[in-house]
């Protein structure tokens, strides 16, 4: 009998869509609850507020029996569900606060960006806790800062040292004090306003001068964050490579490093939670690039585009409303090379947008 596990998370298809294909059967507790969510899943149950995610979660488990529970973001921190499958909650919390994680890369001898406790412009403001970028900012003043903060809903921020350069990650695979690197990944960021930092997509591999450092300190943070499953690190590469944040969890370029290494990341992970790390790292045997379209202005999803998989992903349902600035569908191109893999991408956005803009 295949084992059962439960996907809980704001979002949840790409790692449902890892687990089903694993040979597990899945159910998930999702904010978005996308047409492709359900190809993937027995149930699924939707939350509006991450309040209620805890509920959601002990529903679902009155209904199922579960063998294992895997989160993803806005998850990280819950005691509630089923066995944890991944990094426990309180190796996690030293993770998802900025600052912490900092200190930690600090502790350690890797370079990161300096945190200022007083006035130095310019600098990055960021919530001290969260995911995605979408708050982050460049403040060049005091009246910036004030903008900028009464903008948000008062949550702690801080304020660091702008590191300017490409942005790029490592999706890694941790167990007991050893790492390996599974991919390294350019990422895309939106670039513009209101989020010009906040995540859009991402380039596996990275071709960059500096990926093969990247990838050395990726692994040896992973192996010393005491983190179990796979684990993310973000970085910046400028000079040199410059560690940002790291995501005890699964990663939105779950995607991209399945589609360009043949691997699945699921049975990775599951692995590496028992103690086993691949032997090495995989060979990518394309590139594979994923970008998110964002609506510039409040519309409506006239059909479906279903039909378009394997192009498209996070397939929103014909009747919905999407605000302006949200996420419209996940959008993929792949090819032998980087120009290869984004000649189809932008031809896969133009079917796209001529059938649901």
């Amino acid at each position: 009998m295949r084992q059962r596990v439960l996907v809980a998370g704001y979002a949840t298809r790409h790692v449902a869509q890892s687990a089903h294909q694993a040979g597990y059967s899945v159910c998930a507790v999702d904010h978005f609850g996308d047409l492709d969510l359900a190809w993937y899943t027995d149930d699924q149950i939707l939350f509006d507020d991450l309040t209620d995610l805890p509920g959601a979660i002990e529903e679902m488990v009155q209904c199922w029996h579960f063998d294992g529970m895997v989160v993803t973001s806005g998850a990280e921190l819950l005691r509630e569900g089923p066995p944890r499958w991944g990094s426990c909650p309180e190796k996690v919390a030293r993770f998802m606060d900025k600052v912490l994680t900092a200190e930690f890369f600090e502790s350690i001898g890797v370079r990161c960006p300096k945190i200022f406790w007083g006035s130095n412009f310019p600098a990055m403001a960021k919530p001290r806790s969260g995911a995605g970028g979408w708050r982050n900012a460049v403040v060049k003043s005091e009246e910036e800062l004030a903008t900028w903060i009464s903008a948000g809903d008062g949550a702690p921020f801080l304020l660091q040292e702008l590191v300017t350069g490409s942005p790029a990650s490592v999706c890694c695979l941790a167990t007991e004090g050893y790492a390996r690197a599974v991919a390294v990944n350019h990422q895309v960021l939106r670039g513009q306003s209101p989020s010009p930092y906040g995540f859009a997509g991402s380039i596996t591999p990275c071709q960059h001068p500096h990926a093969a450092a990247m990838t050395t300190i990726a692994q040896r943070i992973a192996a010393e964050s005491g983190c179990t499953g796979t684990v993310g690190i973000d970085f910046v590469l400028g000079e040199e490579a410059c560690a940002i944040e790291l995501n005890p969890r699964f990663q939105a370029t779950l995607d991209t490093v399945e589609m360009a290494t043949g691997v699945n990341l699921f049975s990775l992970h599951c692995a590496a939670c028992s103690g086993i790390l691949p032997v090495k790292m995989p060979v990518p045997q394309r590139v594979a690039v994923r970008k998110i379209l964002f609506a510039d202005r409040q519309i409506e999803i006239s059909s479906d585009i279903s039909d378009l998989s394997p192009a498209v992903a996070d397939i929103p349902a014909p009747g919905t409303t999407i605000e302006e600035g949200h996420a419209i569908v996940s959008v993929y191109g792949w090819g032998r090379t980087r120009a290869d893999a984004c000649q189809r991408l932008n031809k896969h956005i133009h079917l796209v947008q001529s059938n649901i803009m």
